[in-house]
């Protein structure tokens, strides 16, 4: 926004333009774009997989101070 109110240009219009500069801000607009997911990643709660497979009651046989009581 300053570059255009005072009329200066950091770079020039030719180097915008090439193919280096394109390859450049493709890299960095897809590492941003990385970078942000893996963020996005780490506030999620965590996945736990083996999980899914499993019934949630694994002893064979109650624990509870009244053993003949329904589960």
């Amino acid at each position: 926004m300053i570059s255009l109110i005072a009329g200066f240009h950091p770079l020039p219009a030719s180097l915008l333009h090439s193919e280096a500069y394109l390859v450049l801000v493709t890299f960095v607009s897809v590492n941003t774009v990385a970078f942000g997911a893996l963020s996005i990643a780490k506030l999620l709660p965590p996945i736990n997989p083996s999980g899914w497979f499993t019934s949630r009651n694994r002893r064979a046989e109650t624990r509870s101070i009244y053993p003949d009581a329904e589960r």
